[in-house]
């Protein structure tokens, strides 16, 4: 696939269970966990989805590639991919200029790039920038939900729970489904969804090893969302990076669940740094009793159509 070409939106059509994950980051032990978790789930691969960075912070970035793409599952294209098959000289993350997260890109990009041979650079490249999941609710109705890496404008824009958002309407659809900021949540925005199943490659800053997933479940009328904890052998992941001599505070990251940084993080984001963050389930339902299109989300017994939940 050529990079600006206009080619059809893969769709993923779902009337049981999505697994999504982001930023599995060369973090081998955490991939072999989650997919380990789908397994036990019963998914299969189709019904399996990446947004994409499979290789960045950690130590095990060909043997990572190896594992989603002998997993067979579905993969959006992040920036990382794109930068690695394109030949760039940095990760193309969008971190600030002579910020921390920009130094320590230095070590680990081209320890990573290094280790991509010609066959996975082809598979990177023709990762789509988008993939569109379409659970079927009942009643012959469906919501759909755009898969990107980042933002629909850019494949390298930080977005949280805090942040302000109209981007949805740029897709097209009932909402979106993104990653790269690291940090799992789901809220609501201009009356449609916004949801990040976060990372497995490295943990939520949350001050525990623990590192996410989520569970998108068609329901009668409505899609459940669960945000789910994993546990995996982080002792092993770091292991390997101090092997690699990768920087200190990843490797650390791994162990003590805090970021080395928070470069990227808005103030309420800052703030919730080492706070322990528990696992989540939501319901999102239409709303079709005054008439409008709009989309409603409850969480613990509670509806809001402005919701914001951070497991």
């Amino acid at each position: 696939m050529t990079r600006g070409m206009a080619m059809p939106v893969p769709e993923i059509s779902a009337r049981g269970p999505v697994l999504v994950f982001g930023g599995p980051y060369g973090n081998l032990q955490a991939t072999r966990a989650v997919l380990e978790e789908a397994r036990a789930l019963g998914l299969s691969p189709d019904h399996i989805l990446c947004t994409g960075d499979v290789i960045a912070y950690c130590a095990e970035p060909a043997e990572t590639v190896d594992l989603i793409r002998a997993a067979g599952i579905r993969v959006v294209a992040g920036n990382c991919e794109e930068q690695i098959a394109g030949d760039a000289d940095d990760c193309g993350c969008g971190f600030g200029e002579g910020s921390a997260c920009d130094a320590l890109s230095a070590a680990w990009y081209p320890f990573a790039k290094a280790r991509i041979d010609a066959d996975a650079k082809r598979w990177m490249a023709e990762l789509p920038r988008r993939i569109d999941l379409v659970f079927e609710i009942g009643g012959g109705r469906t919501l759909r939900l755009a898969a990107v890496h980042a933002a629909p404008s850019s494949i390298n824009r930080f977005l949280f729970a805090s942040s302000p958002e109209a981007e949805i309407a740029m897709t097209n659809a009932d909402g979106v489904v993104a990653g790269h900021c690291g940090l799992p949540f789901t809220r609501m925005a201009g009356g449609r969804l916004w949801h990040n199943a976060g990372v497995v490659g490295m943990p939520a800053n949350d001050g525990t090893p623990r590192v996410w997933f989520s569970l998108m479940t068609p329901e009668d009328g409505g899609l459940r969302i669960e945000h789910r904890a994993l546990a995996y052998d982080h002792e092993a992941a770091a292991s390997a990076m101090a092997a690699a001599r990768l920087p200190a505070g990843y490797r650390e990251a791994l162990s003590s669940g805090l970021w080395p940084n928070m470069d990227i993080l808005p103030k309420r984001e800052r703030e919730a740094r080492g706070q322990p963050i528990a696992e989540t389930g939501i319901v999102w339902t239409p709303v079709r009793d005054d008439g409008s299109p709009g989309l409603v989300m409850s969480a613990n017994g509670r509806e809001d159509r402005g919701l914001s939940v951070s497991p």
